[in-house]
């Protein structure tokens, strides 16, 4: 697709250019009184928050912002495999893979030896993150990711949308309610920041907060927790550019260092034209802070006009742009509870996004961090609101997510040191010089972080029995699925397996059999099978709500060996009855492809056969023999509550 051509404008890629006009300001609605989640802030972690909560009819939620409406342009531009994945939970993957610029393909600019003057390509090599997932890194702008999950909000069964123009002026969470669960310790008040309602303040109640409010946040300042870690004393440009140049690699990912003027990163954005430049720019004195600069756009083009020498760079428009400071901080905690607190204090207000880590932008990391923070937390979030899942569940975002937070920190650091050809805070050289081949050997190195693919949670009560790995080497506890296509029995249709599971907080069992056949009521799997649907201790009857449909909290699927497979062969819990009519439901059953087997792609032992527990979040928590049924009961005993 391409758009821009004359022109950027903000909106829906499916509109024309010429016909494409910004999102109008939403009207202004009065805040309900009380609510269950209440969440400041609709940038990636906010509206991911929401988007998850907006699919339960009986979670009263309310997400809120202090601007006058939706973002429009700016902000982050990468869209990383692991964001593709989770858009594909949402059911949104298609348009973000159709409108999304791919990158495919990096090069590397050094300082010509036989002219230093001028610039000269180096080496051009494949991206590193190719084929860690099955979608590919790609290039959007932020506002169009912020569209898509606020129109699955809009579409949902509670229809929800935000309240803008809000600019919160006062949290209060009461201490002596935080362990009633049925409290509302949360008091919010509003101050209202459109011309109507100029001085007006409303308070909101809520069981739940969720402070997505950037850098600044105002809920994580209510909460007393401290950011640690170094401020800057680097500066550096950003602008979205619609540009002629006889650069010869403009479209494609580019990082370009000159002799004397410092460095640029390009990265081309969706559409064909829109190119974003990231430009080194000078050291920050000692207490000075980028406002202090009174840069411009205009300085930017200059310095990246000097820097591409003897490539000429001839600007037509300036979509967006941007000064910000290399710097890297951590909130001390994500949540409300004392550092050291014990899973049974139950957190009740928690930040996420770039209120908990800053960062620079160059990584591409802060919206897919952001992002997959609350999508660790929202099902959880759901899970307890529901009565299904105790609420210490809600302890173990913190102490998953902030492991990741420290991980980016730390990666983001050593690459603003690679990419810098002035030292930053905490660097003593007079000069530094920007080695690309080490550039090149870090995103080697860090492409599973960057790509979101292997982040991994630490071993708890809701990923564990690692001894039980080797059963399935390339499904790594822990980490997210990591999707592989199967044929499905009763069509012959190709599915990938990891779209099976989607955000709405049910939990996945995966069946993988063995050699022997799962029609024999002495295999393995039939047993399995067998136990999972009658036996009283088996958590799918346990946990599962009488009357209600045997795949609603706990979904199981089979994935067999066996190429002669009929559905109505196989145990009937495998093609249960559902719903007000009784219809089978006939996509829960599938064979190994022969010319693409997943047992060979994953490294499933065939001999054995596994059970694959997969969480609400795509994360895998658990890998079991087939024959485990007491460890699978015990695995969610630990955090679930029984469906009387």
């Amino acid at each position: 697709m391409q758009y821009h051509l004359n022109g950027f404008k903000p909106g829906n890629y499916q509109v024309p250019d010429e016909a494409r006009k910004p999102y109008p300001e939403p009207p202004i609605v009065d805040l309900p009184n009380e609510v269950d989640v209440l969440i400041i802030g609709t940038g990636p972690a906010g509206l991911t928050m929401a988007r998850q909560l907006s699919e339960f009819s009986d979670i009263k939620t309310c997400i809120v912002d202090m601007a006058p409406g939706p973002l429009l342009f700016g902000r982050a531009d990468g869209i990383s495999c692991r964001t593709m994945e989770i858009m594909e939970a949402f059911n949104s993957s298609e348009m973000v893979v159709k409108e999304t610029y791919q990158l495919k393909q990096n090069t590397f600019w050094e300082p010509d030896e036989a002219n230093p003057e001028n610039i000269k390509l180096t080496h051009k090599i494949a991206d590193a993150r190719a084929g860690l997932s099955e979608f590919v890194h790609g290039i959007v702008n932020q506002a169009r990711l912020h569209e898509l999950l606020l129109d699955g909000m809009e579409r949902s069964v509670s229809h929800l949308r935000p309240h803008y123009s809000r600019e919160l002026i006062e949290l209060k969470i009461d201490d002596n309610l935080t362990q009633d669960l049925d409290a509302y310790p949360i008091t919010a008040t509003f101050k209202r920041a459109d011309k109507a309602g100029a001085g007006k303040t409303e308070t909101i109640k809520a069981r739940y907060i969720v402070g997505c409010d950037g850098a600044r946040s105002n809920v994580r300042r209510s909460m007393d927790i401290p950011l640690e870690g170094d401020s800057a004393n680097k500066a550096w440009g950003v602008m979205d550019i619609l540009l002629n140049t006889d650069f010869p690699d403009i479209r494609v990912k580019s990082f370009i260092q000159s002799k004397d003027h410092g460095a640029v990163m390009t990265i081309p954005r969706e559409g064909g034209y829109l190119c974003r430049f990231y430009v080194e720019m000078d050291l920050l004195g000692k207490d000075k802070r980028v406002k202090d600069t009174n840069l411009t756009e205009q300085d930017l083009i200059a310095k990246a006009q000097k820097i591409f020498h003897p490539y000429t760079l001839d600007v037509k428009e300036v979509a967006w742009w941007s000064i910000y400071e290399v710097g890297q901080r951590l909130a001390e905690r994500f949540d409300n509870r004392p550092v050291g607190s014990s899973d049974d204090i139950i957190p009740r207000a928690f930040v996420a996004g770039d209120a908990c880590h800053t960062h620079s932008p160059k990584g591409g990391w802060g919206l897919n961090t952001s992002l997959p923070d609350t999508f660790n937390l929202g099902w959880k979030m759901a899970a307890v609101l529901q009565g299904k899942s105790h609420p210490k569940l809600l302890s173990t975002y913190s102490t998953e997510r902030r492991k990741v937070a420290q991980q980016l920190i730390d990666a983001d650091r050593e690459l603003s040191r690679l990419v810098a050809t002035r030292p930053t805070a905490g660097d003593d050289s007079q000069q530094s010089t920007v080695d690309t081949a080490k550039i090149e050997a870090f995103m080697k190195r860090q492409s599973g972080f960057v790509s979101g693919t292997s982040i991994e949670y630490f071993p708890s009560y809701i990923c564990t029995h690692q001894e039980h790995q080797h059963l399935a080497k390339g499904f790594h506890i822990g980490q997210r699925i990591h999707s592989a296509e199967a044929t499905r029995v009763a069509d012959g249709r190709s599915q990938h397996l990891g779209h099976l599971v989607k955000a709405d907080s049910r939990w996945r069992i995966f069946l993988f059999g063995d050699t022997q056949d799962p029609r024999e009521p002495s295999s393995a799997a039939y047993q399995l099978i067998d136990f999972l649907a009658n036996d009283e201790s088996s958590p799918v009857q346990k946990y599962t709500p009488k009357g209600a449909d045997v795949d609603s909290v706990i979904d199981t699927y089979a994935v067999f060996q066996q190429q002669d497979l009929s559905m109505h062969e196989l145990h009937d819990f495998l093609w249960p009855a559902k719903g007000k009519y009784g219809l089978r439901d006939y996509e829960k059953v599938f064979q190994a492809e022969p010319s693409n087997d997943i047992y060979d792609l994953r490294e499933i032992d065939r001999s054995a056969g596994c059970i694959m527990i997969v969480r609400p979040d795509q994360h895998i928590a658990s890998i079991l023999p087939l024959t485990a049924h007491q460890e699978l009961k015990q695995f969610f005993d630990v955090f679930m509550i029984e469906q009387k």
